[in-house]
C-alpha cells in the first residue's frame, strides 16, 4: 500500500474532473499534517488556484468532498486556509502495515543487471604505517556509502587505492635493515603494520638526530634535510626500487606483505572489506603512459625543463604538474593512471572518492584532466569530502603520542562497553563468550554511530564516553532498543504468540500513536532515497534515531505482552517486530550490527 501514490493519483483524476485540467505528479504536494492539527497528510492547494479561479479554502473545500468519495485512502478532511488536512483510514494504515510486515528487505531496491555501477574507493593507506583514527573516518564512511547506493539500486565495487611507493616506504625498509636485526611480526609479537610503522618513527628519530648534528657543525637547517646521510641512503634505495633492483624489490615485498596482513586485521575488526585493491606500484607508470599520450593529443603541454604541465586557465584554475622534468610521477598523475586501470576493468558509471576535504582542489582538477583524455565519468565524479576527527586531549595515548592508532581506539570501545554493561549488570545471565561478543557488538557499534551521525563535511570531535551512553542519539541507545524488542518477541512466543507469518485482518485497529509510528517506519523508504541523493550516511543515523525515540515514547505509553485483548496485542507485535526490522536495515547501513539481547 502506497499511500501517497494513491492519494496523489485520487488528486490528479479529482483535479482533471472538477477543473478540466491534467496536471503532472510534481504539483502534488503532500506533506505530513502539523502537530496540533487534525489529519496524517496534508495537501497543499495553493498550486492548483490558477486552474480552480476560486479561493484557497473553496479549492480545497471540493477537492476534499471528491477525495472521500475518490478513494478508500481517505477517511475525512478538513480545511485550514489553502491546506487540505487528510485523515487516512484504519484500511489504508493496516495495509501498509502489513506489506512493511511481508518486506524482508522493506527500504531497500534491488539492483538489476542494468542498473547504474558505482565505484566507491575509500581507505587509501600508506604503507609505513598502521591505519589511524581519520582512517577510521574514512573506512565507515565510504563502507556505508557503499550500502547506500546499493540500497538504492545500484551496482557497487568497493574499491580501495594502496600507496605502496615512494620515499615515506623506503624509510621504514631502511630503518629495519640498520636497526631491526630480523626482527618480524612472530618475533616480536607485534602486528606487522605497527611494526612497519615503529621503523618509520625510528627512521625520523635517527634522522632528527643527523640533522641536529649537521646545524651544529654550521650548515643551513634546509640543507642539512637534504645532506643528511639517512635520508641519501634512503632516495638511493628509492632509486634501486625503481630500476627493480631484486634484493630491495624482494624486501619491499616482505615489509609489505607483514603490512597487509596487519590492515586485514584492523579492516576485519572495523566490519569493512573491498572487492578490488589497486596498487600505485601498478598504476604510477600507466598513469605516465596516459599523460605522454594527451601530450601527443595536445591536451597537454611540455616546459623547457621537460617537465609536463595541463593549462586550466580557461577552467578558471592554474596550471598543474602532472610529470617532473625527471620524467617522474605526481600524485595526480598516478590517479589518472589508477583510473585507467578501474575503467578497464569495470564499466563504471559513476566513481566517488572517498577522501579528506584537504584534497578538494585536487579532485577538482583531477575531474577536469579525466574529462580531457576521454572518461565518461570524468565529469561527474564525486569527491565525497569529509573533515578532520580528533579526541579530547588525554582521553586516549597513541604509540607515537602524535596519532591516534585505530587497533587502539578499537580496543578501548569494546573494553568500555563490557565495563559499561558490568557495571549496569545487564548481563548477568550471559556465559563470557556471549558478554564478549556483545561488548564487540557494542563498541564497534558505539564507535561507528558516534562517527555517522555527524554530516561527513564538518570536523569533529569523538568522545568515546559520549559515544557508549545508553540514552540520547548514541549507537548503543539504538541497539538497546533493538535488543528490547528482541525480549518482547520471545516472551510472546513463549506465550504460544507466533507472528512470523501473521497479516493483520480488517478488524485491526491503530491508535493515534500507532499511526505516527507506522507513518515514521514508512519515511524509511524517503530517509534511505535522500541518503542516496545526498551521500549522507548521517541522514540514515538521524533517521534511525527518531524511529527509536518515537518507538520508545509509544512503549513508554502502550503495553504490548498485556495489551488488553488478543488483537490489540497481535497487532502491537507486528508493529514492534518491525520497528525492530527497520532498525536493523538502517543500521546495516552504517555498518552496524544489533545484538537479539544487551
Amino acid at each position: 500500500m502506497n499511500i501517497h501514490k494513491e492519494i496523489t493519483t485520487a488528486t490528479l483524476k479529482v483535479v482533471k474532473e472538477l477543473y478540466g485540467a491534467d496536471l503532472p505528479e510534481k504539483m502534488v504536494q503532500l506533506q505530513n499534517t502539523k502537530e496540533g492539527f487534525e489529519g496524517n497528510l496534508t495537501l497543499v492547494v495553493f498550486p492548483f488556484l490558477k486552474i480552480s479561479k476560486k479561493k484557497p479554502e473553496d479549492t480545497a473545500q471540493e477537492i476534499g468532498e471528491r477525495l472521500i468519495n475518490e478513494t478508500s485512502v481517505v477517511a475525512a478532511f478538513n480545511v485550514v486556509k489553502g491546506f487540505l488536512n487528510l485523515v487516512v483510514s484504519q484500511e489504508a494504515w493496516i495495509a501498509l502495515l502489513n506489506d512493511i510486515n511481508a518486506d524482508a528487505d522493506f527500504g531497500y531496491k534491488k539492483a538489476a543487471e542494468d542498473s547504474p555501477l558505482v565505484m566507491i574507493e575509500y581507505s587509501s593507506p600508506n604503507t609505513n604505517k598502521p591505519l589511524h583514527l581519520g582512517h577510521v573516518r574514512n573506512n565507515l564512511l565510504g563502507w556505508s556509502l557503499a550500502q547506500i547506493m546499493q540500497a538504492n539500486g545500484n551496482r557497487v565495487v568497493k574499491t580501495n587505492i594502496v600507496n605502496d611507493r615512494g620515499i615515506h616506504i623506503c624509510k621504514s625498509m631502511l630503518a629495519w635493515l640498520k636497526w631491526g636485526n630480523g626482527e618480524t611480526p612472530e618475533s616480536s609479537g607485534k602486528k606487522g603494520d605497527h611494526l612497519i610503522g615503529d621503523y618509520y618513527v625510528l627512521f625520523d628519530k635517527h634522522y632528527r638526530e643527523e640533522i641536529k648534528e649537521l646545524v651544529a657543525q654550521g650548515m643551513d637547517e634546509e640543507k642539512a634535510k637534504q645532506e643528511a646521510p639517512l635520508i641519501k641512503e634512503a632516495h638511493e634505495m628509492l632509486v634501486k626500487w625503481e630500476q627493480n633492483d631484486p634484493e630491495v624489490r624482494a624486501l619491499w615485498e616482505k615489509m609489505n606483505s607483514w603490512v597487509y596482513a596487519g590492515f586485514d586485521e584492523t579492516y576485519k575488526a572495523l566490519g569493512v572489506g573491498f572487492d578490488k585493491i589497486y596498487y600505485e606500484s601498478q598504476t604510477y607508470l600507466r598513469g605516465k603512459a596516459k599523460v605522454e599520450e594527451g601530450l601527443e593529443k595536445g591536451l597537454f603541454e611540455r616546459h623547457e625543463d621537460n617537465s609536463v604541465w595541463a593549462d586550466l586557465t580557461n577552467e578558471g584554475l592554474d596550471q598543474k604538474l602532472l610529470l617532473r622534468s625527471d620524467g617522474t610521477s605526481v600524485y595526480m598523475t598516478q590517479d589518472i593512471g589508477t583510473a585507467e586501470m578501474r575503467f578497464q576493468d569495470y564499466p563504471i558509471d559513476k566513481m566517488i572518492y572517498v577522501v579528506g576535504n584537504e584534497q578538494n582542489y585536487h579532485f577538482q582538477v583531477l575531474s577536469i584532466l579525466l574529462d580531457r583524455l576521454g572518461f565518461k565519468w570524468g565529469k561527474e565524479l564525486v569527491h565525497f569530502s569529509y573533515g578532520m576527527v580528533e579526541l579530547p586531549n588525554g582521553k586516549m595515548k597513541s604509540r607515537e603520542g602524535t596519532v591516534v592508532d585505530a587497533d587502539d581506539l578499537i580496543a578501548v570501545m569494546i573494553e568500555d562497553a563490557r565495563r559499561t554493561a558490568d557495571e549496569a549488570g545487564k548481563n548477568a545471565d550471559l556465559t563470557e563468550e556471549e558478554k564478549q561478543e556483545i561488548a564487540r557488538i557494542v563498541g564497534m557499534g558505539a564507535l561507528k554511530y558516534f562517527i555517522l551521525k555527524v554530516d561527513a563535511r564538518k570536523n569533529m570531535l569523538f568522545n568515546p564516553e559520549e559515544s557508549i551512553d545508553f540514552n540520547g542519539n548514541t549507537g548503543p541507545f539504538i541497539q538497546y532498543t533493538h535488543a528490547r524488542i528482541k525480549s518482547i518477541m520471545r516472551k510472546a512466543e513463549a506465550q504460544g504468540l507466533n507472528i512470523s507469518d501473521s497479516a493483520l485482518g480488517s478488524n485491526a485497529t491503530l491508535n493515534e500513536k500507532e499511526i505516527e509510528l507506522v507513518q515514521k517506519m514508512n519515511s524509511f523508504v524517503a530517509a534511505v532515497e535522500q541518503a542516496g541523493k545526498d551521500y549522507s550516511p548521517s541522514g540514515i543515523a538521524n533517521y534511525c534515531y527518531e524511529l527509536t525515540k518515537e518507538f520508545n515514547q509509544w512503549y513508554h505509553d502502550y503495553s504490548v505482552l498485556n495489551a488488553e485483548d488478543e488483537q490489540t496485542k497481535l497487532t502491537r507485535l507486528v508493529l514492534a517486530k518491525n520497528v525492530a526490522k527497520i532498525i536493523r536495515n538502517g543500521m546495516a547501513l552504517l555498518g552496524i550490527e544489533v545484538p537479539e539481547r544487551m
